[in-house]
Parts: C-alpha cells; sequence; structure tokens
C-alpha cells in the first residue's frame, strides 16, 4: 500500500498528535495512540512535547489537563480511549467485570499440561496430562493470589465462609492451593496433596454456591487475584469442584496403579 501524500489526503484523514516524549518520560498513550491512527488510516502529525516547559504552554494553549491530545480536522478527540471511542473501537474499562484472566489462565494451563505430557512421554494424550494441566493450573491459580496475599484475603473474606469464621484462612489459602498443585504436578505426597485440594475446594465449592446462587450476592471472584474482575459464578464453582475431583482421582489413581 502506497503512502499517501499531504496533498491529496483530505483534512478529514489527517490527525495531529500532541504527546509528551520527553528525556524523563515517553508517553506510552501517546504511542499507542500514534500507532492506532497509522494503523485505520490516518496520516499523523505527529507533535512530541519533549520539555516541561512545551508541556505546560500546550496544555494552557488547549486547555486541556493531559497529553496525548488528537485533532482531527478542527475537532479535538481526546486521549486514547477517546480516540478509540470516536473510532467505534471498545474503550478498557478497569472496573468491567470480565472472565478474561481465567479463560487465559487456564487455556495457559491447558498448553502446559500437553507440553508436559510431551516432554515426559513423546505423547499429547496421556492419562496424566488432565492431572498436569489441572495441577498447573493449581499452580497458576496460587501464584495469582501471591502476588498480593493482603488484596487475596480481603477480597477471599466477601464470600468464603470458613474465612469468614476464621480470618486466617485467607492467608492459608494461597499457600494450600500452590503447594497441593506443585505436589500433584510432581506426583509426590499425595497423601498431603489430595487433602488439601480436597478441604479447600469442597469449602470453596459451598462458599460460591450458598453466595451466588442461595444468596443472590453479585461479587467478584478472588480466583485470580485480589484485583481482578473476575464474576464470582460458575467458573468459581467449576474451579473448586474440579480440585475437589483431583483430590479424589489421584488417591485412587495410585492406589489401583
Amino acid at each position: 500500500m502506497s503512502e499517501t501524500t499531504p496533498a491529496s489526503t483530505s483534512i478529514a484523514s489527517v490527525a495531529r498528535v500532541y504527546r509528551m516524549k520527553t528525556a524523563e518520560h515517553l508517553c506510552p498513550f501517546g504511542m499507542k495512540t500514534v500507532a492506532l491512527l497509522k494503523r485505520k488510516g490516518y496520516e499523523v502529525e505527529d507533535h512530541p512535547l519533549t520539555s516541561r516547559d512545551e508541556i505546560d504552554a500546550f496544555q494552557a494553549r488547549a486547555n486541556v489537563d493531559t497529553t496525548p491530545q488528537v485533532y482531527i480536522g478542527e475537532e479535538r478527540i481526546g486521549g486514547y480511549e477517546e480516540v478509540r471511542a470516536y473510532l467505534g473501537l471498545s474503550v478498557p474499562n478497569a472496573k468491567e467485570t470480565t472472565y478474561r484472566p481465567v479463560v487465559a489462565l487456564f487455556a495457559t494451563a491447558l498448553l502446559m499440561g500437553l507440553a508436559i505430557s510431551w516432554a515426559a512421554t513423546g505423547s499429547f494424550w496421556t492419562v496424566r496430562m488432565p492431572e498436569y494441566a489441572i495441577a498447573t493450573a493449581m499452580c497458576l491459580l496460587g501464584l495469582q493470589k501471591l502476588k498480593d496475599v493482603e488484596s487475596f484475603s480481603t477480597m477471599f473474606l466477601n464470600y468464603d465462609l470458613l474465612a469468614q469464621r476464621y480470618v486466617p484462612y485467607g492467608y492459608f489459602y494461597p499457600y494450600a492451593e500452590t503447594l497441593a498443585g506443585i505436589l500433584m504436578l510432581a506426583g509426590a505426597l499425595i497423601w498431603i496433596a489430595a487433602p488439601l485440594a480436597l478441604f479447600i475446594g469442597a469449602v470453596g465449592a459451598v462458599s460460591v454456591f450458598k453466595a451466588v446462587y442461595i444468596d443472590k450476592r453479585a461479587l467478584k471472584c478472588a480466583c485470580v487475584g485480589g484485583d481482578s474482575n473476575v464474576p464470582l459464578g460458575f467458573v468459581s464453582l467449576t474451579e473448586n469442584l474440579v480440585m475437589v475431583a483431583m483430590g479424589v482421582w489421584m488417591p485412587l489413581r495410585m492406589l489401583v496403579s
């Protein structure tokens, strides 16, 4: 695709971008804005603001408080999020509930389970592949909680029945889940891993079921950490039931093998 020259470009397809680009700070939203406009076919007139004085002067002249600022024709569009809205794209919302973190985590765990199975046996499809995937998911979920145990325990207290009776359980949970996942992944000390998974999974399943399906409460799930916007519901219940299943399955498999 050939580049459009300014002479053949309509005013409406030219975007002027004023963004911060100093020695101390290269604004990431400015770079994302320029890249987005170019991707959408706009010719970008890039105006980097390279000093604090330039930034202050521009903000005073344009009567704005932030950069980047985008102008298309004579219309001021605004910053990165306003440009996305102007182009008809979705606008990121930090407060919006989403299942994306859980989907990403479980998809990664499945791929890691397949990779471990291949590395261990030379085959993707083995009896232990689901165990590898679920154990990996437990480790990843535990890691998300361990990033900020304080925030996790606070969110966890909103619905977990045992944590509400015994607050330290909210601090114990991330370590228990991670330990159970690691041991199950290794296939070692199952007499420790299985009861742990069975206990925390059963308590979690009962707690989620009561909060969501009996009390009808709209809550956020602490499953991927205390800063998540994942809604408490079916996914959270399934996570706990899978841990219960692992807590029952792994000792049985070892007994019959």
